[in-house]
């Protein structure tokens, strides 16, 4: 039997669950028993409730990958290497990669819930020297001005 096409309100919450416990869409489609991305995309774009339940699951990923980001930050236990003569070293690259996943996981947090995890845009708009803003009203005036008598000629 091949995937399945239809949509099948079963498998739509089996995949928002398996979403919202921090599993990729891409990874989930790629069991047989489960839709393509493409069927997927699809199903969004026709299901009200599906896109409902999709955009609740991707929020509860994003409090994964909160999770995720704690326990990465924590683990210490390849910070440093121990050599052969018991000399002990950073191990950069470890300290490196556990960065990349932290920051990788903090930008897809704040695309994913922008609101929760996003940056927070402040404007505030100040006078001179930092004071309020003065309002002031000006009247602009058009003044004709004489037309020279001599246009034309010559």
């Amino acid at each position: 039997m091949g995937r399945p096409t239809d949509f099948n309100p079963e498998l739509a919450t089996l995949i928002c669950a398996r979403m919202a416990e921090g599993e990729s869409l891409r990874s989930i489609c790629r069991d047989e028993e489960m839709p393509g991305l493409s069927t997927v995309f699809l199903w969004l774009s026709k299901d009200k409730a599906f896109v409902e339940q999709y955009a609740r699951a991707i929020d509860a990923r994003s409090t994964v990958m909160e999770e995720e980001i704690l326990q990465i930050s924590d683990d210490a236990s390849g910070d440093v290497i121990e050599g052969e003569d018991g000399s002990v070293k950073v191990n950069a690259e470890f300290v490196a990669r556990s960065r990349l996943k932290v920051d990788t996981r903090k930008w897809l947090m704040a695309r994913m819930s922008p609101k929760k995890y996003g940056d927070k845009l402040t404007t505030e708009v100040t006078g001179a020297d930092g004071g309020p803003i003065k309002q002031e009203i000006s009247r602009i005036e058009l003044v004709a001005a004489p037309f020279p008598s001599n246009i034309g000629e010559g």
